[in-house]
């Protein structure tokens, strides 16, 4: 199971936001590139890169400081916020990173998605971010009527990499994550599901690693790494299969 470090941008500073909320957010590093180091040398394999302000701008607003990171680490990205065209898409895998998260165009859009995937196999991940068991878009502004499944399974035979199953209601505040929820979008679909949203502890990767065969392929940490509640090392061991150092 990959761990996923979260370096979400907003206004070139690294933050966390709360519950998904805009001026919510606490500035963990004024230095994107520097944390993407030092994140790299702590032994992560991949990084999670989401542009804030580009998620409600519905447009790139981070190229210049992701272009750096890319740089700088020559660790493989998957990256999302604020994509909603074949053309950003082409231009975030030509400038280096990945693989890219659709979410707001996944509801309103399902053909650009499928479209993607035709053009990009394997490189296409979906997002779904849900609040209350439905899915929000607009950098979770507006909440649809939408239910996280049933996204799920219109991606079904698309090509999709992955889902990136958010729930938004535990993202940022440390309150554990939503296990029973990600498992059971895990068991309600046939794609690899990375969790998202509220891990606080080692007991949170276990619990989820418990559930790797049936589908839950990596999990996103942000608060709790920049915080340190969680320890590289011994996070990076557990989901390796290691003893806990």
């Amino acid at each position: 199971m990959i761990l996923f470090p979260a370096i979400d941008l907003k206004d070139n500073q690294v933050v966390r936001l709360r519950l998904g909320e805009m001026d919510q957010a606490t500035v963990f590093s004024a230095d994107p590139v520097a944390q993407a180091e030092s994140f790299a040398a702590a032994g992560f394999e991949w990084l999670h890169i989401v542009d804030l302000n580009g998620a409600f701008a519905g447009r790139a607003v981070h190229e210049e400081v992701i272009k750096s990171i890319l740089a700088a680490t020559r660790l493989p990205v998957q990256l999302g916020g604020g994509v909603r065209s074949l053309e950003r898409i082409e231009r975030w895998l030509e400038i280096g990173v990945d693989r890219v998260i659709l979410g707001t165009v996944a509801v309103k859009d399902p053909e650009l998605v499928r479209a993607a995937c035709r053009r990009f196999p394997g490189r296409i991940v979906v997002g779904v971010d849900a609040r209350g068991g439905r899915v929000a878009v607009e950098g979770w502004a507006e909440v649809s009527d939408l239910a996280a499944g049933e996204l799920a399974k219109r991606f079904e035979d698309a090509g999709v990499a992955a889902l990136l199953y958010t729930d938004i209601d535990r993202d940022g505040v440390l309150a554990g994550v939503n296990v029973e929820a990600t498992v059971e979008l895990a068991r309600a679909t046939r794609l690899p599901v990375i969790a998202s949203g509220g891990v606080a502890s080692l007991d949170d990767l276990a619990d989820l690693l418990v559930h790797e065969e049936e589908g839950i392929c990596g999990v996103v940490c942000g608060r709790a790494l920049y915080d340190g509640r969680l320890d590289p090392a011994q996070a990076l061991a557990l989901l390796a299969g290691g003893e806990e150092i």
